[in-house]
C-alpha cells in the first residue's frame, strides 16, 4: 500500500490500483453520510479529482493518486457512506483504476513513510 500526503492510499495488484482514502483522513472527516464515487470509464491523471465523500463536518474531494481508467466503483458505498469510517483502508474503497503509469507508484510514501509524515502533523 502507498500513500499520498492528501490522506489517499493505494493498493496495486497488477496493473489495477485500488483508491481509498487513508484511516487518519476518516478520522478527521468525521461521519462520512454522502460519497460520490466515479464513472466507469472515466480517466484520470494523478493528482485530479476522483471522488467527493461528504461527512457532518464537511465535503472534500479524493485526488487519483495514480492515473487510469476507472475499471470498477464502490457503488455499495451510495447506500451504506459509513463503510468509509469503519474500514477506510479495506471495504471503503472509492475505485479500482488501470494503471496509465505505473511509475507514479514511485513518488508516493509507503506506511513507514506517511506514518513518520503524519508525526509531523
Amino acid at each position: 500500500m502507498r500513500f499520498t500526503k492528501d490522506h489517499e492510499w493505494v493498493a496495486v495488484e497488477g496493473d489495477i490500483a485500488t483508491v481509498g482514502i487513508t484511516a487518519y483522513a476518516a478520522e478527521q472527516l468525521g461521519d462520512v453520510v454522502f460519497v460520490e464515487v466515479p464513472e466507469v470509464g472515466k480517466t484520470v491523471a494523478q493528482g485530479e479529482g476522483l471522488a467527493v465523500v461528504e461527512s457532518v463536518k464537511a465535503a472534500s474531494d479524493v485526488y487519483a493518486p495514480v492515473s487510469g481508467e476507472v475499471v470498477e466503483a464502490n457503488a455499495e458505498l451510495g447506500d451504506a457512506p459509513e463503510t468509509v469510517n469503519a474500514a477506510p483502508e479495506a471495504g471503503g474503497w472509492f475505485a479500482k483504476l488501470k494503471l496509465s503509469n505505473p511509475a507514479e507508484l514511485d513518488a508516493l510514501m509507503d506506511r513507514d513513510a506517511y506514518e513518520a509524515f503524519l508525526a509531523t502533523l
